[in-house]
């Protein structure tokens, strides 16, 4: 592979990080309530959901979700369900509103994995970017490289999200002052993303 092809597929790669999405939403969300280590273990969860995608087009699997509707459609109202289900028990959770010295508990390391994991396994769009991506980029006959440009993205993603964590913890205090205002409108947007997820065209 040459130069220029890497620093290319480097560039691309580090626009679809830098660009808001789920995972951002996600990241900050947990950072501003549930804490740093909470919102690590949800970017952990976030890299090994890519990972996995990344390595099921590697192996020819996403061609799949390209080559069958219904088996992208079934990933896409996973993942929409499993979103609108997170922002409407974050909603409901937000009846109850919280001071800014009161904290609510704090989810398992189990738990802010999970969540980090299934929204990116549960969302055909990360197994479509790596199909549609990673040919224009690997050398014909040298498939190895493959794993070196699915370890660019993931190692992109690894220093922004924990970067938006630091950020998004010394804001903070800040921001909880409006925390029940903050809360809904965050788990509104995961609802909002989930619906956008279960009736988008391909």
């Amino acid at each position: 592979m040459s130069t220029a092809a890497l620093l290319s597929f480097s560039l691309i790669a580090l626009l679809t990080v830098l660009t808001p999405g789920l995972d951002t939403v996600l990241v900050l969300r947990t950072a501003l309530f549930s804490g740093k280590r909470a919102a690590m273990r949800v970017v952990l969860g976030i890299s090994l959901g890519c990972l996995v995608w990344g390595v099921a087009s590697l192996a020819g699997l996403t061609a799949l979700l390209t080559a069958s509707e219904l088996a992208y459609d079934v990933v896409r109202w996973l993942g929409a369900a499993y979103l609108v289900y997170l922002g409407a028990k974050a909603l409901w959770d937000s009846r109850k509103a919280v001071s800014l010295e009161d904290s609510r508990p704090v989810p398992t390391a189990k738990a802010s994995l999970r969540v980090g994991l299934l929204t990116n396994l549960l969302n055909p769009k990360v197994g479509v970017f790596y199909l549609s991506l990673l040919p224009q980029f690997m050398p014909v006959g040298q498939p190895a490289w493959g794993a070196v440009l699915v370890t660019v993205h993931l190692g992109l993603g690894l220093v922004w999200l924990p970067f938006l964590v630091v950020v998004a913890g010394r804001a903070r205090a800040f921001l909880l002052r409006q925390r029940v205002l903050l809360d809904r409108l965050t788990a509104s947007v995961l609802v909002a993303l989930g619906l956008k997820l279960a009736f988008e065209a391909r």
